[in-house]
């Protein structure tokens, strides 16, 4: 079934604005809020863990947190920890960080390439309760273990953009996170690329492809989505915008490109209780198309 979430976006609120937002995205009936990690501002653990503690239901997605920041079994003991708090409820993703910001703190690699091909399958292999013994250029671990993984390990995501990455995110990942600014006919090559890897390398199951799509509600939506998407080509294809009847609506390409769960984005500062309202409507129309 399609899945609806939208994000908090660290640019446009305060942490302090958090707890609020997450009261009013659990009232409304949003399935998933989504966070990212961004050098120097909010922890995406400690803020995934507030947020599950103050809910029932709301499931907290990470989109992302930058990997050279961790040594990867204290990845894994952040997302064993909330998991085992409240299971089936947390959606961490990881990603390469933006570089320079990598470099501010020491943390720049080399090959983001190679650090995702070492970090993303000790992550899963440590999740699901693994022995993990390796020698990487990036990763080493010698007999690590963690003493309480999850019952069930969460699928661990990982940000993809270029085509290498795309690749690989298919080959060692469980899913994969697409930034936003994106067309559908862009978000369906970078689907193919990524499924593709998947089979290539012999991994059974599906991907599970979550999108960034800008999308506006209210008075003159169109012209602000169309601000937030900025001068690239087509900026039409690339937003979203109306009542939660015409977004819902204007979803349906990006789920025939194969994505599994949009989750929409205010990237101007917007009331939050109005956005969670209409991201739910729009979460319940989507479920009620494709059931």
């Amino acid at each position: 079934m399609a899945r609806i979430g939208a994000i908090f976006n660290p640019y446009t609120h305060a942490p302090e604005e958090f707890r609020e937002a997450v009261a009013v995205a659990e009232r409304e009936g949003l399935p998933e809020l989504w966070i990212w990690e961004d050098c120097f501002r909010t922890s995406a653990f400690a803020t995934a863990a507030a947020a599950l503690a103050w809910t029932k239901q709301l499931r907290l997605g990470i989109g992302i947190s930058p990997m050279p920041l961790r040594n990867v079994a204290a990845t894994a003991m952040e997302i064993a920890t909330v998991e085992r708090l409240f299971p089936g409820r947390l959606l961490p993703g990881v990603g390469h960080g933006v570089l320079p910001w990598m470099g501010q703190v020491g943390a720049r690699v080399a090959s983001p390439l190679t650090l995702m091909r070492e970090y993303v399958p000790a992550l899963r292999s440590l999740l699901a309760g693994e022995q993990v013994d390796t020698a990487g250029r990036y990763v080493t671990l010698d007999a690590v273990r963690l003493d309480t993984p999850p019952a069930t390990a969460p699928l661990v995501y990982a940000a993809a953009e270029g085509p290498k990455t795309l690749q690989l995110c298919g080959e060692v990942a469980d899913g994969v996170v697409l930034d936003s600014n994106h067309t559908p006919t862009e978000v369906r090559a970078s689907v193919d690329t990524i499924r593709g890897a998947r089979v290539a390398a012999g991994r059974e199951g599906d991907h599970d492809v979550v999108a960034f799509v800008i999308a506006a509600f209210g008075p003159d939506a169109e012209s602000r989505a169309l601000a937030d998407v900025g001068d690239k080509p087509d900026p039409h294809q690339r937003a979203v915008w109306g009542d939660p009847a015409e977004v819902a609506t204007a979803l349906d390409p990006f789920f025939d490109a194969g994505v599994d769960d949009v989750v929409l984005l205010p990237a101007s500062r917007v009331d939050a209780a109005a956005y969670y309202a209409s991201a739910a409507e729009v979460s319940r129309l989507v479920a009620e198309r494709t059931a």
